[in-house]
């Protein structure tokens, strides 16, 4: 591998390697040292790329699986509480959305963030993810479902209503 398409595809996947492993250990420490981590097993790895998209996949794969070890040999389950200085892409405007996101299980806050923030399909999630794609869409549906319950509740006590 070459230095400059390390450089390229850190530059390009950053945030969004990022984000996917913040969404798995809700931790910014754990997120740093694990994005940190899955560009070093890029770096380090011998494989031939057919495109940026091949990197993307590979680099997500590569950090969802890195996630579960973490999860799986430090043995925390419970999450830490959000801190207000989370990096988000959105503006704070959305902020409650991103909230709503966060504070979903696990099997349906990595779906709905690939799609909806990285702009992956359903076959590319479910690959991502080892899932059937009616799986992926189930687990979508269900998730919108929890987020949009959850955003009529904090809605009702402004009053005011959100549209998802």
């Amino acid at each position: 591998m070459t230095d400059e398409l390390f450089v390229r595809a850190y530059e390009r996947n950053k945030n969004s390697i990022y984000s996917v492993i913040f969404n798995y250990v809700r931790s910014e420490a754990d997120a740093g040292d694990l994005t940190q981590e899955t560009f070093m097993k890029f770096y380090s790895c011998g494989s031939a790329f057919e495109s940026d998209e091949h990197i993307k996949a590979w680099l997500i794969r590569t950090a969802i699986n890195l996630c579960k070890n973490h999860i799986r040999d430090s043995r925390r389950r419970a999450f830490e509480e959000l801190d207000e200085n989370i990096p988000a892409p959105e503006s704070d405007d959305y902020s409650h959305i991103m909230s709503a996101v966060l504070s979903l299980p696990e099997k349906y806050r990595l779906p709905i963030h690939l799609y909806y923030y990285e702009n992956y399909s359903v076959k590319q999630i479910a690959a991502a993810l080892s899932l059937n794609e009616s799986t992926v869409k189930t687990r979508l549906k269900r998730g919108k479902e929890k987020m949009k319950s959850m955003l009529e509740k904090e809605a009702a006590r402004y009053e005011y209503r959100y549209e998802i």
